[in-house]
């Protein structure tokens, strides 16, 4: 049976993306076939594949750190914002319609299909790693979720939580975030992780020993904030676009320097999270 972990956030911008990046990266490198999945990503941004389909840049990423084929269904929703509330949805890589954003936030019955159909096309690998949107308990449209817990839900999927202590008050997220899950919700929770830390790790184990007993929940790393040059998606965060990275190559091929920063992250999650607890959460010995 496939294992398979979804990568939460407690909010946008937290590096849900990069993290699960990341550990694709590990779990690659460890000999394991991975691939990864996102239900429904909004992005201005995508990446033509030679088939002619769309396909958000951060799942083309996080294929190519498992050093397998980006395909359209790794992220069978495409969201495109085109201003006054619409949207412009792919399914599959294929432009399906425009939508005004309401209407679409009461869709889930109809595409909920073509999410598990594509999920099921990942079904050969030995793990799958899917990402989150957004927070998971936006509790005026959390009915409709198809890409958070109810992801998780609908395939019976294991998660983690990354929270960003950069832009403050961490653990009134973490916190905030679990209090809002529902009880069954709280129980395929497995771990957080804490990222773009600056400092000294010490001064936050006090804090961390107080989120465990308050929670109930183990916090699985604690990330230093670390500028790794791959493509960015739009977000809070500033755009990472391919001619900057390309300024930056020295001489290396685009693609030697974009392996170089793949190992760079596989570092950076080797060094600062427990992937012994990822393999124990995914069912490894």
């Amino acid at each position: 049976m496939q294992k398979k972990l979804i990568i939460l956030g407690t909010s946008s911008g937290v590096g849900k993306s990069i993290l699960t990046t990341g550990i694709c990266r590990v779990l690659y490198k460890d000999g394991h076939s991975v691939a990864p999945f996102k239900a429904q990503n909004m992005s201005r941004n995508s990446f033509t594949l030679n088939s002619g389909l769309e396909l958000a840049i951060a799942q083309l990423l996080q294929a190519q750190a498992c050093n397998i084929e980006p395909r359209e269904y790794m992220n069978p929703l495409l969201l495109k914002p085109l201003g006054n509330n619409m949207i412009d949805i792919f399914i599959n890589g294929k432009h399906h319609c425009d939508m005004n954003g309401k209407d679409y936030s009461k869709t889930k019955d109809i595409f909920k299909g073509d999410v598990l159909k594509a999920y099921d096309k990942l079904k050969n690998f030995e793990i799958c790693i899917l990402e989150g949107a957004g927070s998971p308990v936006e509790i005026n449209i959390k009915d409709n979720d198809i890409v958070n817990m109810g992801m998780a839900e609908m395939i019976d999927s294991k998660a983690i939580l990354v929270a960003d202590i950069d832009r403050g008050g961490v653990f009134a997220s973490i916190v905030g975030t679990i209090v809002l899950l529902e009880p069954e919700e709280k129980k395929r929770l497995k771990g957080v992780i804490i990222n773009k830390f600056r400092g000294n790790k010490d001064i936050l184990m006090s804090g961390i020993e107080k989120l465990e007993k308050i929670t109930g929940v183990k916090v699985l790393g604690i990330v230093p904030y670390e500028e790794i040059d791959l493509e960015e998606e739009d977000s809070l965060n500033s755009k990472k676009d391919r001619e900057y990275i390309e300024s930056k190559l020295n001489g290396k091929t685009y693609e030697e320097y974009k392996e170089e920063q793949f190992d760079r992250l596989e570092n950076l999650v080797r060094n600062n999270i427990d992937m012994n607890e990822i393999y124990k959460i995914l069912g490894e010995e």
